[in-house]
């Protein structure tokens, strides 16, 4: 069968043949269709993650979607982050009990866009944040897969007012096809002057900030919180550290809380794969993405890291 493998940690992918994998005990055969490259699979493979250096050569791909029986379906894998293959190859060996049925109108690509990112998007608003209807939402990163699937999915769950933040111009216009009320350009440290553009493009205090920047413009976010409010941190794309000073945290009494789509239990991923891909299906739901076929792996992966791509690259595999 055709698949890509990272045969030199830090290089992109090479295609070739490999022999087909066997199921075992208690493992399905998937037939996939769509396997996106996610910064997952760029960390694990770049060979400093904090899951230690890859065994390879191996597939990569941390998910996929496919068929199983026939029955379309999403799936995970541990590829890069423990011994074994992943998605981005014709044909791919899961735990039968992890797989997800997909309805049959979902186009797969969209879904694969969509996938974790999507899932930690909705889980850190809704399980995490406690999102509420009739909040007011404050999305950093907008113009990222979490952050254009946070705006929409803040706005399914009933959030009054969403507005983003974003850096480029090319991310300010995802967070506004997005979505997005408001859209507020982060191209300064200078946390006063960012928290002054925050609440000009708010209604009033915000009652959750979903952040997976951290840095700066979290700091700012942050000074918008009404007394109460929460700040959920998925990631630190921004930087490691944030300059939250302790009186906007105390005078407010506000909650800053992490968040990781690892904590989550075989059962609340699923049902959170579940909603995305029916929203997907309903045309309520989407990611900017780009499909592309598994023999441009590489070029694929060197544009998604370099990011140079219009969005999530999916790859076309079968």
């Amino acid at each position: 069968m055709r698949a890509v493998r990272i045969e030199t940690c830090g290089r992109p992918p090479v295609a070739g043949d490999v022999p087909a994998p066997v199921p075992g005990p208690g493992e399905a055969l998937v037939r996939v269709r769509a396997a996106p490259i996610t910064p997952l699979d760029l960390l694990c493979a770049g060979g400093a993650s904090y899951f230690g250096a890859p065994a390879v050569p191996y597939v990569p791909g941390v998910q996929g979607v496919g068929t199983a029986g026939g029955t379309p379906v999403w799936f995970p894998a541990s590829a890069g982050m423990a011994p074994g293959d992943g998605s981005m190859a014709e044909l791919a060996v899961v735990r039968a009990e992890d797989l997800v049925e997909l309805p049959s109108g979902a186009d797969p690509f969209a879904v694969a866009a969509l996938g974790l990112s999507a899932v930690a998007a909705h889980m850190a608003l809704t399980w995490r944040g406690e999102l509420a209807a009739g909040e007011q939402v404050v999305v950093l990163g907008g113009g990222g897969v979490v952050g254009q699937a946070a705006i929409q999915l803040a706005r399914l769950a009933g959030a009054r007012r969403v507005v983003a933040g974003a850096r480029s111009p090319e991310g300010r216009e995802r967070a506004e096809l997005a979505g997005a009320d408001a859209v507020v350009t982060l191209d300064t440290e200078d946390v006063a002057d960012l928290a002054a553009r925050f609440s000009a493009a708010c209604d009033g205090p915000v009652d959750l900030v979903l952040d997976p920047l951290f840095g700066a413009p979290a700091a700012a976010a942050a000074r918008t919180l009404r007394a109460g409010g929460r700040l959920v941190n998925l990631g630190g794309s921004a930087s490691e550290t944030c300059p939250l000073d302790s009186s906007t945290l105390r005078s407010r009494s506000l909650r800053v809380l992490g968040y990781t789509n690892n904590e989550l239990t075989r059962e609340q991923r699923a049902a959170a794969i579940a909603l995305i891909a029916e929203q997907a299906a309903l045309g309520r739901l989407a990611v900017a993405h780009e499909v592309m076929t598994l023999e441009e792996a590489g070029a694929a992966w060197e544009r998604q890291t370099a990011g140079t791509a219009g969005g999530r690259i999916v790859l076309r595999v079968a």
